[in-house]
């Protein structure tokens, strides 16, 4: 299918590395020109030369503290440098450490909102006057499950994480109809964090095997973890003219785990 962007200007954050750097790929694939970001400089490097295997576009690496509200409006304006415009926004951001709510202190939750809920409030604002200039802007929020139901021993992410979607709705209506706003909320896939994780509990003999650890992740009516393209070729179709009825949704990737009816 192809999804019409060929040549589009993308803003992909958090994307040296995970599912940030899935949807970077996935975008560039399409022909779209990709800034990615990321905070370790040399990473970021590594991850440039992944996505510009596949691209037909151009890619540009930023790197950018997105709780710094200086280095999100520089990484906008180097975006747009760069390419003249934005036409696709897509968030990303490190999830928080996990730590049950007696264990959380007012640090960690004023670092949570600052890197979940306010990058995503700046990128928006800054984004916008390009966003809304295009043939069809579009803003995409990578966030979590956790929004529709509770993970234990993440409350930093089952409670901040709401704030996004709050805002991921009202930008699609007050954006709408120049810019289109959507999330997706994925469960686990096969993430360089996801392998190491399991890979340290394999060296610590909870498991016989890395396949069997992946296992225990893989916890879904499909049986299966997810890959992490699957993730980026969503976020691509809804940056993409062919997704143009979707607007204001939260759309769970995770293999049908989550309980919650809606």
């Amino acid at each position: 299918m192809d999804l019409q962007i060929d040549g589009n200007a993308a803003l992909v954050t958090a994307s040296s590395s995970g599912l940030g750097k899935a949807s970077a790929k996935a975008l560039a694939r399409e022909g779209a020109d990709v800034v990615i970001n990321g905070r370790d400089e040399e990473r970021l490097a590594a991850a440039k030369e992944e996505v510009e295997a596949v691209a037909t576009g151009e890619v540009v690496a930023q790197p950018a503290d997105l709780t710094d509200a200086d280095e999100v409006a520089a990484l906008v304006e180097a975006t747009v440098d760069e390419f003249g415009t934005i036409d696709h926004l897509v968030t990303s951001a490190g999830g928080p450490p996990s730590g049950a709510f007696l264990d959380t202190d007012d640090e960690d939750w004023q670092h949570a909102y600052d890197l979940l809920v306010m990058s995503v409030v700046r990128l928006a604002r800054e984004s916008y006057p390009h966003l809304k200039e295009g043939d069809g802007g579009t803003i995409v929020n990578i966030t979590s499950r956790s929004v529709k139901e509770a993970i234990d021993s993440l409350v930093l992410s089952n409670a901040v994480r709401m704030g996004v979607i709050g805002l991921e709705k009202t930008l699609s209506k007050e954006f709408a109809p120049e810019v289109r706003a959507n999330a997706v909320l994925p469960g686990p896939h096969e993430t360089s964090r996801i392998r190491d994780l399991v890979e340290a509990a394999v060296e610590r003999g909870d498991y016989d095997s890395y396949d069997e650890g992946l296992d225990d992740w893989a916890q879904n009516p499909l049986e299966r973890i997810g890959d992490p393209m699957e993730l980026g070729d969503t976020v691509a179709y809804l940056s993409s003219p062919k997704s143009g009825y979707i607007n204001g949704t939260a759309l769970p990737i995770d293999g049908g785990s989550t309980g919650a009816n809606l």
